[in-house]
């Protein structure tokens, strides 16, 4: 396979547009930085990377205040996105329309000036007025978005009113619609296997930053997911338009990140290096992009160890090597429940329902399906929350099975401590996660009074790593779906956090066995009310 950039051919005449892309874009190695996902692992780049991407200018504001500045707003980023009419995308079989509309809605949550505009293909059956609305439309568009046309009148009509677009990316789609990326076009040629080596590519460094884009874009579309959609449009965005900030911070310091890790964590290196599982590691982070959170996450959960530890907490957390400073998510907001039984919710009560069954089952809850597409879908994942032996401390406790690399199943195990926030039914959550610490506040959503189910949201930051995310999960006793009686709660849920219930991932609870649960001696659990009230209990 081989990928070309050309500056723009003539003006489209007839279906002949030159060598587009069969499915999407081509396969190549990237290194561009993710959106809101959770931070359970980071690549550890050596190598300096660099960009031509505009940076945000700073102005005094008045000479008594001359040491602060004030970053200028940026432009409104504008985008228009035509899918075929009727199409059905592979997330439940959701129609494309549907899928792209909430994607709008949800690039709002990192920056209002995210303008996106959504059409199906039946322009050209319309009058006449709706025509020209479109076309006043993608004057103006920085990105045009194409998926699962195939109309020939409305491929032919896209080609003749998208020239002047700079970024025009097309899935699903007739292969006679071409791809651009920063004015430039898009081609492939085929040679066997997409992972075929790249022959023929202009070394030219605007090429090279292409490549990364076309890689992190096209594995993101396949992945199908919701936030990976977004993502494919953030890094368009970040690369070709104006700097994203929750993109912008797994850029490599090139020597100064060499030197910082050379200087103070040599020994770290050095055992990590020895060590069989943490040298399979970093080999299996190198392969990653730093924005693949799914890849990242797998080569962690696949090969951690003490050693792995403690390179991450040397290199991130105590000297922050890579420079970076990841904030919590504002967005969405989602408002706890307010009431339980009848009552006003208050903190006691909250940290009962997160207890929820531990005491008559071993666990309190069990993940039925999970948002966030890194670290929601792992197999039998188990939920432990209790009381600590010190007056005030609450801890949650999470087992979980991960499918290495290497094919073996295995048992992992995370431990958070959990405080109080202000309005009952909020919690701040801190964990040190292979060498590194994520910080996270969760909302208790919803749970049914008989404690068959329950949706948790969170929002969280591993601020040395560089990585923001959200993330929910539904749970149940039993890991199985709430009754039919309950969907139209549990659409009232998902839709205080801004979800729709086709972008949740089905957590597979099949051979479980033998989970590594328990908790500390000493322990305790409910405080006002358990699953045990046999009034409420239906498990």
């Amino acid at each position: 396979m081989s990928l070309v950039l050309e500056p723009p051919p003539p003006p489209l005449s007839k279906s002949k547009t030159g060598a587009p892309l069969k499915r999407c874009f081509t396969s190549i190695r990237t290194a561009l930085p993710p959106p809101n996902h959770r931070f359970r692992a980071s690549r550890f780049p050596l190598h300096p990377t660099s960009s031509s991407r505009p940076t945000v200018t700073v102005v005094l504001k008045t000479e008594k205040e001359k040491n602060a500045v004030t970053e200028q707003k940026d432009p409104p980023v504008r985008i228009v996105a035509v899918v075929g009419q009727g199409s059905v995308s592979p997330l439940k079989c959701t129609p494309w329309e549907e899928v792209m509309m909430h994607t709008a809605k949800r690039l709002k949550w990192v920056d209002e000036g995210y303008e996106m505009v959504v059409v199906t293909d039946n322009f050209h059956q319309s009058n006449d007025q709706t025509a020209m609305d479109l076309q006043k439309e993608l004057a103006c568009a920085d990105i045009l978005l194409v998926v699962a046309v195939t109309n020939q009148d409305s491929v032919k009509w896209i080609g003749t009113n998208s020239g002047n677009i700079p970024n025009v990316i097309c899935f699903e789609s007739d292969p006679g619609l071409v791809n651009k990326l920063g004015g430039s076009y898009v081609h492939s040629e085929m040679k066997g296997s997409i992972f075929d080596k790249v022959v023929g590519i202009s070394q030219l460094k605007k090429t090279d930053e292409t490549k990364e884009v076309v890689q992190t874009v096209s594995e993101a579309w396949d992945r199908c997911n919701s936030d990976d959609i977004r993502f494919c449009l953030l890094v368009i965005i970040n690369a070709y338009i104006q700097p994203v900030p929750t993109l912008k911070n797994l850029r490599s310091k090139g020597f100064s990140t060499l030197n910082c890790m050379v200087k103070n964590c040599g020994p770290q290196i050095l055992d990590c290096l020895m060590d069989p599982n943490c040298r399979k590691a970093l080999q299996c982070l190198n392969k990653c992009s730093p924005v693949d959170q799914v890849c990242n996450y797998r080569c962690i959960a696949s090969f951690e160890s003490p050693k792995l530890e403690a390179f991450s907490l040397c290199v991130l957390q105590k000297n922050n090597c890579l420079d970076l400073d990841a904030k919590i998510p504002e967005k969405p907001y989602v408002q706890p429940m307010l009431k339980f039984r009848g009552k006003d919710l208050c903190h006691e009560t909250a940290e009962d329902l997160f207890v929820g069954w531990l005491g008559s089952l071993d666990w309190s809850w069990r993940v039925v399906a999970g948002q966030n597409p890194a670290y929601d879908q792992f197999p039998c994942q188990y939920q432990l929350f209790y009381r600590g032996k010190a007056k005030g401390s609450f801890w949650y406790e999470p087992v979980f099975q991960v499918k290495t690399l290497e094919g073996e199943l295995v048992w992992r195990r995370r431990k958070y401590r959990v405080k109080r926030a202000n309005v009952p039914g909020t919690f701040y959550f801190s964990v040190l996660d292979n060498g590194v610490v994520s910080k996270e506040y969760w909302t208790i959503v919803d749970v049914s009074e008989d404690f068959s189910w329950g949706l948790f949201h969170y929002h969280g930051a591993a601020r040395v790593a560089g990585q923001s995310y959200t993330g929910a999960v539904l749970v149940s006793p039993d890991g199985t779906y709430p009754k039919q009686t309950q969907s139209n709660r549990l659409s009232s849920a998902l839709e205080k956090c801004g979800i729709k219930e086709w972008e949740l991932y089905t957590v597979d609870n099949c051979a479980c066995q033998d989970p590594p649960l328990g908790i500390p001696e000493g322990s305790s659990l409910h405080s006002m009310l358990d699953a045990k009230d046999q009034s409420w209990s239906s498990v």
